[in-house]
């Protein structure tokens, strides 16, 4: 299990703060003529990819496996770097400013699926998400316990705080990781792949809490996602990937 140090300081107040920059251009996520590869590839990942994602919008990636969506979110978070080209993003430019993105962003990987025997609670997943701020060792104070609440709140789990996160079906363990990306109410959110494993009434329900939550918290958000409907009811622009590059936007 995890523990905690005792610290007063609530989210975002920590000793290293978090930073706070707009590009004023209006544009969240810049990508101009980018490329890049996995190391020890002898094989680009993404050639000569250009676009720009505005702030407060929701952007749905799609496309066939192997055509570079993750590794369009992995450069804009900074895990991957680019050969050639320029990034920016919320005003920053990457990956020098990789860290500073990161404390801003929040990031849903594939595969979140847990094992029935895993025993941690609700709680204590969408708690996790705040341990970029605080430390994984740090307490939780009521304005850390709030943000958690609210959150677990946002994505329709309250009464099930205390439940083990592995007894739960796959959408409400969707929702619970989905929630831990929230707590931190982040500027940027990429979920890669929310709908994998889902039905439509579970793709319909994370659909309206994605779009909810950006509504409320004004943030930009990209979708990676071969299941477009009904996600692309809400998207503002629609960009079709094949084969590491960008084939068309919409």
């Amino acid at each position: 299990m995890w523990g905690f140090r005792k610290n007063s300081r609530g989210i975002g107040e920590d000793t290293c703060r978090v930073p706070n920059r707009e590009d004023s251009s209006g544009v969240a996520v810049l990508l101009s003529n980018v490329s890049t590869a996995y190391p020890r590839s002898k094989n680009p990942a993404l050639i000569n990819v250009s676009l720009e994602v505005e702030y407060n919008t929701l952007t749905l990636i799609t496309g066939p496996n192997g055509a570079g969506k993750t590794t369009l979110l992995e450069l804009i978070l900074g895990f991957l770097k680019p050969l050639t080209g320029v990034i920016r993003v919320l005003g920053f430019k990457m990956p020098k400013d990789s860290r500073k993105v990161r404390m801003l962003s929040g990031y849903l990987m594939q595969d979140f699926m847990k094992s029935p025997r895993e025993t941690y609670t609700v709680m204590q997943v969408v708690s996790m998400g705040l341990a970029a701020y605080k430390g994984p060792l740090t307490p939780l104070n009521e304005k850390d316990l709030e943000a958690v609440r609210w959150a677990i709140k946002a994505v329709g789990l309250e009464g099930l705080e205390e439940k083990p996160i592995g007894i739960l079906s796959g959408g409400q363990q969707q929702r619970a990781f989905l929630a831990r990306v929230l707590v931190r109410k982040p500027k940027l959110i990429l979920l890669d792949e929310p709908f994998s494993s889902l039905d439509p009434e579970g793709r319909k329900t994370i659909s309206e809490i994605i779009d909810n939550v950006r509504r409320k918290l004004k943030s930009t958000v990209i979708v990676v996602s071969h299941d477009i409907s009904p996600i692309i009811e809400y998207a503002d622009k629609v960009v079709e990937m094949k084969s590491g590059r960008i084939v068309g936007v919409r």
